[in-house]
């Protein structure tokens, strides 16, 4: 409750400016309010997490991202970058950032550099989707999309089931992208096979959703630079992304793992 009292009372005082005229606005006066929210769990490794920061961290650098933003209809955007792992393990490690211009993209890319790296549990992407949901608030008023930008190199195995918590962000008007981490590790890390068939089945949805999957650490600066220019620009096909009412891909593999792991667990 104290933490999403924080983020509220931040994201006001971000925004608050924005929000003392009249009631009904007649422009939307953010592009986009966009969520970055970062898998933590054990499954990833010290190296991997310090690509995925600092690729983060250079797109906001770049000056091919500052040229989107300012491009943009109203030339702001509201960044906030989220790190998760398991159903009750989220945390919002830079807040509610108003961008609209190199200066605040850069200050935001130091803020994120500047903090500590953590590694985490389970992996829960429906946890991560249904926290992200509560962060748009009032921010989410005054933005002309709501995105939530999901990266991980598992499927969903804690908490409750992905497609629901996909499923309910979608019809609230959100939309959710993936980039499903799948490059091969040093060490015998959990992997699978089709992690980015799982993320465009299970995971991602709304307007003009997408899914990159990212097959080379090398790429991750690129990759990621690429995604959150496409997420800043939008997209000119309004009609949504059509959710499946059978999918190919098992959605709960993970959670299956998972039984199946402890159940070996327990077995004398």
């Amino acid at each position: 409750m104290l933490r999403r009292f924080w983020c509220t009372a931040v994201c006001l005082v971000l925004i608050g400016g924005f929000l003392d005229g009249p009631p009904a606005l007649a422009e939307p006066q953010l592009d986009v309010a966009l969520v970055l929210a970062v898998d933590i769990s054990s499954s990833m490794e010290a190296e991997e997490q310090g690509l995925q920061r600092v690729g983060f961290a250079e797109a906001f650098r770049s000056s091919l991202v500052h040229d989107a933003i300012q491009n943009g209809a109203a030339g702001r955007i509201a960044v906030t970058y989220v790190e998760w792992s398991g159903a009750k393990d989220q945390t919002v490690i830079v807040p509610w950032t108003v961008i609209d211009g190199p200066d605040k993209a850069k200050a935001f890319a130091d803020s994120l550099t500047s903090k500590p790296i953590r590694q985490a549990g389970m992996t829960s992407i429906s946890g991560a989707i249904d926290f992200s949901r509560t962060l748009f608030g009032d921010v989410g008023r005054i933005a002309a999309r709501r995105v939530i930008d999901i990266s991980g190199d598992g499927p969903n195995n804690d908490g409750r089931k992905v497609i629901l918590a996909r499923d309910e962000a979608v019809t609230e008007g959100i939309v959710i992208n993936g980039l499903p981490i799948m490059f091969r590790r040093s060490q015998n890390s959990p992997e699978m096979d089709g992690l980015d068939v799982y993320y465009r089945d299970c995971v991602v949805g709304g307007v003009g959703a997408f899914v990159i999957p990212l097959h080379d650490p090398e790429q991750f600066a690129m990759i990621i630079r690429n995604k959150i220019m496409r997420e800043i620009a939008g997209i000119e096909d309004r009609q949504p992304k059509v959710i499946p009412t059978q999918s190919r891909m098992n959605c709960v593999t993970g959670e299956k793992k998972a039984d199946d792991d402890l159940s070996l667990q327990k077995d004398p």
